[in-house]
This record gives structure tokens, sequence and C-alpha cells, in this order.
């Protein structure tokens, strides 16, 4: 990020619990715009929770969150402000599968955005071509492969046009073999300058494609580093011991 460029999103001191168990202890980032950040970090230690905080789908408990100058306080103005600008994509698909695929897509620009009929459709076949399966818009999500239904989920999520990507580990549901047709899809999307957030174990998307990677472990944000210091040169030792036990398998 250039220094006079204002983030995109912004994390001060923001801490999260559920219950007794705190999953997130004043975690504090800056992403900007255009820039690709990937988290990685050992099952549970509350990568999930962060991005699902920055688009207010948990509530944090203290600390600031600005998206794209907008401060998410948790009240209904806020979220109404925030939301629209960011687009997100979970380990499951979240289609609707009593409608087509093109239906998928056309039902969030019509309701929220106000397009018509026809320039919904046409938004939607265009993210289709970009995601590179146009010919299966009248198809129901039981019909195709799991690969195809997260490209679906991909740009059903473009359609909103947002500012912002957040990823949840998106290839985690799929077979192996499906798995790169959904990277390549993302590492496209990352080439065209969208902010995004990617929560994966997938290395080598993330030596690809990633500006900055951030490793937590137990609710902390233990490294941050650009994807060649990470991957070569980690500094701490929680972060080694990951890395040698994930780039082994």
């Amino acid at each position: 990020m250039s220094d006079d460029a204002a983030p995109m999103i912004e994390l001060l001191t923001v801490s999260k619990s559920f219950g007794d168990f705190q999953v997130l202890k004043d975690i504090t980032l800056t992403v900007g715009p255009g820039e690709r950040v990937v988290v990685c970090g050992p099952s549970g230690s509350g990568k999930s929770t962060l991005i699902r905080c920055i688009n207010g789908l948990e509530r944090h408990e203290s600390g600031t969150i600005r998206v794209d100058g907008d401060v998410l306080a948790g009240d209904r103005a806020s979220l109404e402000r925030v939301r629209p600008k960011v687009g997100m994509v979970f380990q499951q698909f979240n289609l609707f599968p009593h409608l087509t695929v093109l239906d998928n897509l056309t039902l969030g620009p019509r309701r929220t955005r106000g397009l018509s009929q026809a320039e919904a459709r046409d938004r939607a076949m265009a993210y289709l071509e970009r995601v590179q399966i146009p010919e299966q818009a009248g198809k129901y999500p039981r019909h195709l492969s799991g690969g195809q239904q997260q490209r679906v989920a991909i740009a059903r999520a473009l359609c909103m046009e947002p500012k912002i990507m957040l990823f949840d580990e998106p290839t985690s549901a799929l077979d192996p073999e499906m798995i790169n047709e959904v990277l390549e899809v993302m590492v496209q999307l990352a080439g065209s300058g969208m902010t995004m957030i990617c929560v994966t174990h997938e290395m080598g998307f993330a030596r690809r494609v990633a500006d900055m990677m951030v490793f937590m472990d137990f609710g902390e944000i233990v490294e941050t580093a650009p994807p060649a210091r990470f991957f070569d040169a980690p500094e701490t030792r929680r972060c080694q011991d990951f890395l040698q036990k994930i780039l082994q398998h």
C-alpha cells in the first residue's frame, strides 16, 4: 500500500469471544486498496472469525473495524453501509438449490441493487464468462460439480460488484481434482486488482498471489510478512513449525 492511499480494511485491537473462549485477541491489521492478503494458521486459530467480523457476520466486542472508511459498529446502519462493499465466498457453496445458476446470480442485484431483469441477466452472464462456466447458466446447482458450484458462488459475489472479496477456505470442501479450477479463478481475480483476504491452506496459491501473508495462532496475529520472507525465512518458531507441517503434505 502506498503511503498516501487510505486503507480499504483497517482493524485496530479487535477482540471477540464465544462465551469464555477468546477467539480474537487484540487483532490489528491494515489492508490497502488492491492488496491481496492470505491468512493461514492451524485449525481454531481465529482465521474464519476474523474475516466474518470484517463484514459483520460476527460482531466484535472491542476495538475498531473500518471498511473503505466506514466504521463497522454492529448497528443496522453501519452494516448497511459496509456489506454492499464486501463479497464473501464460504467453504460451502450456499447456493439456492431450487434456483438455476442464472437465478442464483440475478437475485441479489435485482433485490438489493435495483437492477432490471435484463440488466441483472447481462451482469450475471458476464461474471459466468469470467469464471468460465457460462454454459451452466440454465442448470440447477445439483447438476454441477463441486468446483463448478464454487465458481458460481464466486460469480454470485462478484455480481454485487463489491470493492473487497473475502474467501473462507473456499477449496476445503472440494475434491482434490477440483481445487485447481477454483484457485485459477481466484488467481485471475487477484490479477484484476480486487482487494482480497483469503483464508486458505493452499500455500502454492499463497506464494503466487499474496502481497502479504498473515499467520495466526490462538487468536493472535503471530507473524506478517511478504510471501518470499514468510516462506523462506519465517521469524517465529510457531510459524516455522506450522510451515514445516503443512508444506510436507
